[in-house]
């Protein structure tokens, strides 16, 4: 028998094979490869969001509700946004410890991280401030001159001309605002916590706030210095007058009386 010749291969089967090899590469690779940097975020929210949602539940709904639409024992939060949870909640307002016409600062119970979670779970529910960079809230490059006239216009009737608070009607106070965290003042601006009103980028601009945060860290910092010597508050003539009637015009009366004695014990003698 006449031995069978060999089939020849067709000249593109090479090519063909070649093709399926680097198909069959890739697939291992997209399945293998690490996920993308956007992909590592978006879990790295959900998680965030699944974490936040089990501390509002132990910490805020009994109060808030459980999908944040609000009680009677507290309102809803569906569109407050990141800022305001993280200022409440960063500055110890939140959990409120018992109502009252003025939630007051506290100590903090939770950490950042945990904030960070309660933040991105309420963000989740509806879109609202978010927190801020810390280059929006750094005084570098600011106008203070600028910021001190901002605040003067919209602040200082509540806050006092230097950021020290004030008392208002009811029960209820400015608080002060001196050494409080340049971030909390901005979310302030931002949501208006309870009496204060909000002041959104459309009323104060990011720049505008930066001003302010830089005039009130030029008024009240560390390094700051009262030519005066005692600040009284900084609640300006009146408080200095009356400081000045009351104790100069006391000594004065003190010193007459001195006299007076002095003169009388003379003549006798």
């Amino acid at each position: 028998m006449k031995k069978l010749s060999a089939r020849r291969r067709h000249p593109l089967a090479a090519v063909v094979v070649l093709l399926l090899a680097l198909a069959a590469t890739g697939g291992l690779y997209a399945a293998f490869a690490p996920a993308s940097k956007a992909q590592a975020d978006d879990t790295a929210q959900s998680l965030a969001i699944d974490e936040g949602k089990k501390l509002y539940a132990v910490g805020c709904a009994s109060c808030h509700g459980t999908g944040g639409q609000g009680t009677t024992d507290g309102p809803q939060l569906v569109g407050v946004g990141a800022a305001a949870v993280d200022f409440q909640v960063g500055t110890g307002r939140m959990p409120a410890q018992q109502p009252g016409a003025q939630v007051p600062k506290k100590k903090v119970i939770y950490t950042q991280a945990e904030i960070d979670q309660l933040a991105a779970f309420i963000a989740s529910l509806g879109a609202g401030p978010s927190i801020p960079t810390k280059d929006q809230v750094s005084p570098e490059g600011a106008d203070i001159a600028k910021g001190g006239e901002l605040f003067r216009t919209n602040c200082a009737q509540c806050h006092n001309f230097t950021g020290k608070g004030g008392a208002l009607t009811h029960g209820k106070f400015a608080p002060s605002l001196e050494g409080v965290d340049p971030k909390h003042i901005y979310e302030a601006m931002q949501t208006g916590p309870q009496n204060m009103p909000s002041f959104p980028d459309t009323t104060l601009s990011e720049k505008n706030k930066k001003d302010i945060i830089a005039y009130l860290d030029a008024v009240n910092g560390d390094e700051t210095v009262e030519p005066g010597g005692l600040s009284l508050g900084g609640l300006g003539p009146v408080s200095e007058g009356l400081f000045g009637w009351v104790f100069g015009l006391g000594t004065l009366i003190a010193v007459a009386v001195w006299v007076a004695a002095r003169t009388a014990k003379a003549k006798k003698s």
